[in-house]
C-alpha cells in the first residue's frame, strides 16, 4: 500500500540566541510559536567554543538526547557519571527523579562543538525513576543507502528495512539523520500515534510535500498520514542534511518551571519538585555536595 504523506502543520525558523555560558542555540521547540509538541519539550541546534558550554544545572521529569555533529563534548553529573561524546556520538540521559550535570566542550584551541539536543517528556509513571545514561557511539549507528542519492543514519527506528540496534529512551522515539543529494527523493514511514518534525541544518533546497524548507527551519506535521515524503531538486547544487524526529504522543499535561528543566503533570507535583531541589531532598540529596569536574 502506498504511504500517505502527512500534511504540514507549521513551519518555525530556529533563530540563533545565546544560552548557557557563551554558547549559542537555534531553538525550534520551547519557543513562543511551539512551546511543546508532545512528547517533545525542547529542540536546540547548539554551538560552543572551548570557553563556552552548559555548566552545572538540574533536570527532572524528562529525558535528553544529545547528538554531536562536530567536536568533542564532556559531561559530568552528581551521581558519578562522566564521559566524552565525539563527532557522530549520541547520549540519551534520563533525568527521572532528579539530576545535576554539566556539559562543556573538550578544551582545544580549535574547538568547534556543534550538535542537536532534544528533550523528551517522561510518562507520569516514570518521572520518579533513577537517573541513567545510555551512550550510542557513531560506529554503532546503522547506515542505509537506498540509492546513490540518499543516505540515512538510523539512530532509532527503522528506515528502508534497516533497524536501529538499541532501545535507548523510556518514551518511544524515532530519530533519523538524512543526507539527500540533488535529484534525490525520500520516504520515511512514521507510526500513526507519533508526532513528528523535521529540522534542516545543511542545504537550502529541501522540499517536503512540494513546499520549500529553508535552512535552519523546523517543519511540524499533523497526525493524518503515515510517512514524510520529500526531495532535493536535480537543479540544486547543495546536499541537504536534516533530521526526522518522531515520538509517541503522551496523553498528559505538561507543567514546567520558568526555566523548563523541571517537568511535571500538575502544579502540585511541580511545587513539590522545586521544594525538593531547594531543600536537597527527594532526588537532589547530593546537590549541595557536588561541583562538576567538567572543565
Amino acid at each position: 500500500m502506498k504511504p500517505i504523506p502527512r500534511s504540514i502543520l507549521k513551519f518555525i525558523a530556529a533563530v540563533e540566541r545565546p544560552e548557557g555560558v557563551g554558547a549559542m542555540v537555534r531553538r525550534a521547540i520551547g519557543v513562543r510559536q511551539m512551546r511543546t509538541f508532545t512528547p517533545f519539550l525542547l529542540f536546540d541546534h547548539f554551538k560552543a567554543s572551548s570557553s563556552a558550554g552548559f555548566p552545572d544545572h538540574p533536570h527532572r521529569g524528562h529525558e535528553t538526547v544529545t547528538y554531536l555533529l562536530t567536536g568533542s563534548l564532556q559531561h559530568h553529573d552528581f551521581a558519578g557519571g562522566s564521559g566524552v561524546l565525539n563527532t557522530g556520538d549520541l547520549q540519551f540521559m534520563t533525568a527521572g527523579r532528579g539530576i545535576m550535570h554539566a556539559e562543556v566542550p573538550v578544551a582545544s584551541e580549535d574547538a568547534n562543538v556543534t550538535g542537536l539536543q532534544l528533550w523528551v517528556d517522561l510518562p507520569e509513571r516514570l518521572k520518579e525513576v533513577e537517573p541513567r545514561y545510555r551512550d550510542l557511539r557513531a560506529p554503532e549507528i546503522p547506515i542505509v543507502t537506498p540509492n546513490a542519492k540518499v543516505t540515512v543514519k538510523v539512530i532509532s527506528g527503522e528506515a528502508y528495512g534497516v533497524a536501529s540496534h538499541k532501545e535507548l529512551a523510556y518514551t518511544p522515539v524515532e530519530y533519523y539523520d538524512y543526507e539527500v543529494r540533488p535529484g534525490g527523493t525520500f520516504e520515511q514511514k512514521i507510526p500513526k500515534n507519533f508526532n513528528v518534525f523535521v529540522y534542516t541544518f545543511a542545504g537550502k533546497d529541501l522540499l517536503i510535500n512540494h513546499q520549500h524548507v529553508p535552512l535552519y527551519e523546523a517543519v511540524f506535521f499533523s497526525q493524518d498520514g503515515d510517512a514524510i515524503v520529500g526531495e532535493v531538486p536535480p537543479t540544486s547544487v547543495e546536499v541537504s542534511r536534516f533530521v526526522i524526529v518522531a515520538g509517541e504522543a503522551l496523553d498528559q499535561p505538561i507543567i514546567q518551571d520558568a526555566s523548563g528543566v523541571f517537568v511535571e503533570t500538575s502544579k502540585e507535583r511541580l511545587k513539590n519538585a522545586l521544594k525538593e531541589f531547594k531543600t536537597a531532598t527527594g532526588g537532589f540529596e547530593r546537590r549541595n555536595l557536588w561541583t562538576s569536574k567538567a572543565k
